[in-house]
C-alpha cells in the first residue's frame, strides 16, 4: 500500500450562532472551504481530483442532498468528480479525512479532497410524521441544532441525557473541578487571540463571499478564569459546566487535500504531513467525552510511536471537562494541546471541526518544526476518532 499525505488545508472563519454567517447556506459555506483549499494549488488540473468526501452532522436542512456533491458543483468543479457525505456527528469531517487517506493508500485515487460543514444557525425545526392520518392533537416542532431529538423510547434513559449532563458526570468521575475548567477555557480564548494576532491563521482561513468576517467570531480577547467563574451552571444548579467552559453553537466549514506521494506532481507542491495512524473508539454513550483517550492510543500504536514522541496535539474542546479528562489520562504536557486556541474559543460547527483540527495540526507542526502530532475528537453517542501525523521534513525522518 502507498502512503497518504495532507497537502493543503483551509477553512472559513467560524461564526457565532445567529452571527455573521447566519445568512450563508451550509452548501455555500462548504463550497467556500472547498474553493479556498484548492486555490492553494492553482497549477492543479481539477479533473485529477479522485473524489470529495464531506462531513456533516445534521443533514436535515439545506445540506440534505449530499452536501459534498452540492459543494463541488457550487464551487464550479467538473461534474465528473464523485462525492459522498459522511455522518459521524462531531467526527464527520475527521472521518471524511480518514476515508480519503484509506482511498489513497489503497491506490484508488491519487488526490481526494475531504472536509465538512455545519450551519447550526440554519438547522431546521422538524415535525415527526403522525402514526395515522389527521391526528386531533397538537404536533411539536423539534430543533435539529444539537443533541438528541425524536428519541427512541427503547433507549436507556442514562444514554440519552443532555451532552452537558454527560460531561457533568464525567467531571465528577474524573475529578475535574470548575476552577480547572474555567482556567482551561480562558486559555483557549487567549491562545486563539494570540494566534490570530501573530498571523498563524493567515494561511489557513479563507473569506466567505458577501460576509464581512475575517477572524473567528467567538474569540473573547482578555478572558480570565475569574470572569468565567461568575457564570451560572447550565445543566445542574450546583454543577460545573457553564456557557463559558463549553464550546458554542457555531457555523463554518473546513477542508484538506489528501494525496499520495505521486500527487506532489499533480498538485505542484510538497505535502505538509504524512498520515501515519488512525484510531476509533466507542464506549457507553454518556461517557462520550472520554472516548478520545483510547482512540488516540490506538492511532499511536498503529503509527508505531508512543506519547513520549508527540509534540503537538489538537483535541477538539467540546467541553473543558472532557478535554481535561483526556489530557489527564494521556499524562501529556497541556502546553502542547491546542496551542493556537480550541473550540471553546474558535467554535464547534459539528461537521467541520474534525477537518479544522487536522488542518491546524499540520500547519502548527510545520511552523514549529515538530515531527509527531495527534488530532482527536469526541463524538456524541459514545465515540471518538484520532489521527496521528508525521512531519517528515522536521529533520528526523522515520
Amino acid at each position: 500500500m502507498v502512503e497518504s499525505y495532507i497537502y493543503a488545508a483551509a477553512r472559513t472563519p467560524f461564526g457565532r450562532f445567529g452571527g455573521a454567517l447566519a445568512s450563508i447556506r451550509p452548501d455555500d459555506l462548504a463550497a467556500a472551504a472547498l474553493t479556498g483549499v484548492l486555490d492553494k494549488m492553482p497549477a492543479m488540473d481539477r479533473t485529477e481530483i479522485g473524489g470529495v468526501y464531506w462531513g456533516n452532522a445534521n443533514g436535515a436542512g439545506e445540506e440534505n442532498r449530499n452536501v459534498g456533491r452540492m459543494a463541488l458543483l457550487l464551487a464550479g468543479l467538473p461534474t465528473s468528480i464523485p462525492a459522498t457525505t459522511i455522518n459521524r456527528l462531531c467526527g464527520s469531517s475527521l472521518d471524511a479525512a480518514m476515508f480519503a487517506s484509506r482511498t489513497v493508500e489503497c491506490g484508488e485515487a491519487e488526490v481526494i479532497v475531504a472536509g465538512g460543514v455545519e450551519s447550526m444557525t440554519r438547522a431546521p425545526w422538524v415535525l415527526p410524521k403522525a402514526h395515522r392520518a389527521f391526528p386531533a392533537g397538537d404536533m411539536t416542532a423539534v430543533s435539529t441544532t444539537l443533541g438528541w431529538r425524536l428519541i427512541n423510547s427503547r433507549m436507556p434513559k442514562e444514554w440519552t441525557v443532555s451532552l452537558g449532563e454527560c460531561n457533568e458526570q464525567l467531571a465528577d468521575r474524573c475529578g475535574v473541578s470548575r476552577k480547572r475548567q474555567d482556567e482551561f477555557a480562558a486559555t483557549s480564548h487567549n491562545q486563539a487571540e494570540k494566534a490570530w494576532a501573530e498571523g498563524y491563521y493567515n494561511d489557513l482561513v479563507v473569506e466567505v463571499d458577501g460576509v464581512n468576517l475575517r477572524a473567528d467570531e467567538g474569540v473573547r480577547p482578555g478572558s480570565t478564569a475569574d470572569d468565567l467563574a461568575n457564570l451560572k451552571p447550565v445543566f445542574r444548579p450546583s454543577g460545573s459546566i457553564t456557557a463559558g467552559n463549553a464550546s458554542p453553537l457555531s457555523d463554518g466549514a473546513a477542508a484538506v487535500v489528501i494525496g499520495s506521494e505521486k500527487a506532489a506532481k499533480i498538485l505542484g507542491g510538497d505535502p505538509l504531513v504524512r498520515i501515519a495512524g488512525r484510531g476509533a473508539h466507542a464506549l457507553d454513550p454518556q461517557m462520550f467525552g472520554f472516548a478520545p483517550v483510547e482512540a488516540a492510543n490506538t492511532a499511536l500504536t498503529r503509527a508505531g510511536i508512543t506519547w513520549a514522541e508527540v509534540e503537538a496535539i489538537e483535541l477538539n474542546e467540546a467541553f473543558a471537562a472532557q478535554s481535561l479528562a483526556c489530557i489527564d489520562a494521556w499524562k501529556v504536557d497541556p502546553a502542547m494541546v491546542n496551542a493556537w486556541g480550541g473550540a471553546i474559543a474558535i467554535g464547534h460547527p459539528l461537521g467541520a471541526s474534525g477537518a479544522r483540527i487536522l488542518g491546524t495540526l499540520a500547519h502548527r507542526m510545520r511552523r514549529d518544526n515538530q515531527r509527531w502530532g495527534v488530532a482527536a475528537i469526541c463524538i456524541g453517542v459514545g465515540q471518538a476518532l484520532a489521527v496521528v501525523v508525521e512531519n517528515t521534513s522536521s529533520g528526523s525522518e522515520k
